[in-house]
């Protein structure tokens, strides 16, 4: 105790040091003086307040429309673009496993160039034959994957608020009997038979209208109405139309719609449904020819020009891998529903 007292008895002595006795600890300093912290001033005390009290008053008074999750977005989508959704090393490893193992799109036994001698002039219009086996149009219902079915449902429910539910049966049904006319009327246009007087009554459908300019780019029809069925993977369809569209054989589709459709990607799943019949026609006896491209054609009702969707071999061959995907799943729920079925 008594060393303490002489260091702090020295300390008082020296010039270079001090200590504030009313502190409870000491305190050093290596200079004559100590320097204090200058304040921070806050630059906002420096703007004229006054001057922009209207303007604070009006952002703050002001109340915008309440953001929903679907507004925010859409706000994200339009600034920002399209989310990019990553796939799972599950879907990548089996998409791969059914790309390069899975049945081939194309038939190896069958020529590319068609056989004239073989090839009927009038187009073929094979009937189809109900049975177990599934449809295309099934599958791809049947395996919807669960985003597809709450738009779906959400459409609906939203049309039945507004029409009721005898006036959205109404118009469902006004759809469909619209698209059946279309095709008729398309049949009767594109058929070397079909009656000349029933063709110039179709031009002035607004549908018909609408295809004008790719009606020119048309032509050698090789079917039309006519149904598939692919003898390996044990599937059935009734295809639109096949014929040679700016000199290439596809097969077309033909849909309508009431909103514009200018991508493929909103045509849905239509695609793996051209690609569907690609592929059984390539691989069913009743057709000699081969056939590697599709063309989907969206028509509108106002007679605006249809929107065409050409798919090259290239984009053929992908979304027939995403096909055989979709078909598998379904064979794999069917399996499953007749183990659960009680014999």
């Amino acid at each position: 105790m008594k060393a303490v007292q002489t260091i702090c008895r020295r300390l008082r002595s020296s010039k270079g040091f001090f200590m504030e006795p009313a502190a409870p600890c000491v305190g050093f300093s290596t200079s004559s003086y100590s320097c204090g912290r200058k304040k921070k001033t806050n630059p906002y005390e420096e703007v004229d307040q006054e001057k922009y009290s209207d303007l604070v008053q009006s952002v703050l008074s002001f109340r915008g429309n309440a953001q929903t999750q679907e507004s925010l977005f859409e706000e994200d989508t339009l600034l920002y673009g399209p989310v990019s959704k990553c796939k799972s090393h599950l879907q990548q490893d089996e998409e791969a496993r059914l790309t390069g193992n899975g049945f081939p799109l194309f038939n190896p036994e069958r020529s590319l160039k068609p056989n004239t001698a073989n090839d009927a002039t009038i187009p073929l219009k094979i009937p189809l034959q109900r049975n177990k086996i599934p449809s295309v149009t099934r599958v791809l219902q049947q395996t919807m994957t669960s985003e597809q079915i709450f738009y779906l449902e959400r459409w609906k429910q939203r049309m039945i608020l507004e029409l009721g539910e005898d006036g959205f049966a109404e118009y469902t049904s006004n759809i469909f009997l619209q698209g059946k006319q279309f095709h008729e009327a398309l049949e009767s246009i594109l058929s070397p038979q079909g009656d000349l007087k029933e063709r110039d009554e179709n031009l002035t459908s607004g549908y018909i209208e609408s295809i004008q300019h790719i009606l020119k780019d048309v032509s050698g029809v090789r079917a039309l109405e006519s149904a598939v069925q692919h003898e390996t993977l044990k599937y059935v369809g009734l295809l639109d139309c096949v014929a040679e569209y700016q000199g290439k054989l596809c097969v077309i589709d033909w849909k309508t719609s009431e909103k514009p459709k200018p991508f493929i990607r909103n045509t849905f799943d239509n695609p793996l449904q051209v690609v569907a019949y690609v592929g059984a026609i390539n691989h069913d006896a009743n057709y000699s020819f081969q056939v590697q491209c599709g063309l989907i054609v969206v028509a509108y009702k106002d007679g605006s020009p249809a929107h065409p969707h050409f798919m090259d071999t290239k984009l053929c061959s992908q979304y027939w891998a995403k096909w055989l995907l979709r078909l598998e799943e379904y064979t794999k729920k069917e399996k499953k529903q007749n183990i659960q079925k009680p014999d």
